[in-house]
């Protein structure tokens, strides 16, 4: 099979789909693997590095897209990308549908096979290829929201000040991957943390976790906004395993929180968890609306591209080197949590939640 990897051309997205180690890993698989010209630089991985693993360099992204079988990607498609989409090519990559109608329109048009890294999910629910990138943006959600605190157009908070100081509040919504990892290092920093979440489980997972020094609290709108009113940052990290995430945070309670509390919306890549966000860039990264300070980049983990990309690849890698020896079909039959990653294959619409999210109708997959 030949396997394409292309350079990203999201606004300040520096991951890379696969390693020159993933991509050495393929070539003695037996498979062909095209690498665009530059691919990897933003994650400091070089064309050599590549041509030395096996691969070859092209020097157009129309190369890659024209010669691919397979093609890895971090990022959907975006408007300049769709004319590449075609029959029979499959595209691997967090394709995220529920964020957009037009993608998932277009998709669904160009009769394209579109696998989800995150809706590929486990039979104990857990979402493999989310997974480290949940635990990235996480930790990193943290760090922004300590940094925007300090922004001329914070608060001026530090979450752990010096003793005889209030520590700052940072509340969660959100009791996943996102959450855990952001109420971890929260804690680790001297924070006073609250976390809310629907579900027990997850609730008492952390309470365990972390030996109680987190607040666990269950979340309903009374809660939240109380919760949310005397918050330094809020972290969104709710998440509807491939459908658009819901709206835990009102624009009243946005509207009631203190001037020059941060927001940081990591949901924002499935719609967002926040009534007052949109997707913002990392050119441009926050607003302030209602005095509270707004950041909701999409693609956040591409702050740390490096890391990112290794910890990308070594979730992905499994199920690439599935689908390229074995094909799509045989792949399923071995791995069956991939069904879960087809969101669109032959011109239908093949993810359930994504359908629920536009009024689209959803077809059997049939391979």
């Amino acid at each position: 099979m030949v396997v394409a990897v292309v350079r990203e051309i999201m606004l300040g997205e520096r991951r890379v789909a696969l390693t020159p180690a993933g991509a050495g890993q393929l070539v003695a698989d037996g498979h062909r693997v095209l690498v665009e010209q530059g691919a990897g630089n933003g994650a400091s991985f070089t064309d050599a590095e590549y041509i030395a693993a096996g691969a070859e360099v092209l020097r157009s992204a129309g190369e890659a897209w024209a010669g691919a079988d397979l093609l890895l990607k971090v990022k959907e498609p975006l408007p300049d990308e769709y004319h590449y989409l075609r029959p029979g090519l499959q595209v691997f990559t967090y394709l995220h549908l529920a964020g957009s109608e037009s993608l998932t329109r277009q998709m669904v048009a160009s009769g394209v096979t579109g696998l989800a890294y995150e809706t590929i999910q486990l039979p104990d629910r857990s979402l493999p290829l989310l997974e480290p990138m949940s635990v990235v943006a996480g930790r990193l959600a943290l760090q922004v929201g300590m940094h925007y605190l300090l922004h001329e157009q914070g608060r001026g908070v530090m979450l752990a000040g010096p003793p005889g100081v209030p520590q700052g509040q940072v509340v969660v919504l959100g009791a996943g991957k996102v959450g855990t990892n952001a109420a971890m290092l929260a804690a680790r920093l001297g924070a006073r943390v609250t976390v809310l979440d629907v579900q027990a489980e997850p609730l008492r997972r952390l309470d365990e976790l972390l030996d109680g020094r987190v607040s666990t609290v269950f979340s309903t709108p009374a809660a939240v906004a109380e919760a949310t009113a005397t918050a330094d940052l809020v972290i969104g990290a709710v998440l509807v395993a491939g459908g658009r995430a819901p709206i835990v945070l009102q624009e009243t309670m946005v509207r009631a929180m203190q001037p020059g509390a941060v927001i940081c919306d990591v949901a924002i890549d499935q719609g967002g968890c926040v009534a007052t966000t949109r997707a913002t860039t990392h050119l441009h990264p926050i607003y302030v609306l209602h005095g509270v300070v707004h950041y909701a980049v999409p693609n956040m983990p591409a702050l740390a591209p490096r890391t990112s990309t290794l910890a990308l690849t070594n979730a992905t890698l499994p199920y690439v080197r599935q689908i390229a020896g074995r094909g799509l079909a045989a792949a399923i039959a071995a791995r069956p949590e991939l069904a879960g990653g087809v969101n669109c294959h032959a011109g239908a619409l093949t993810c359930g939640p994504v359908g629920e999210a536009f009024g689209i109708e959803v077809a059997p997959l049939a391979l």
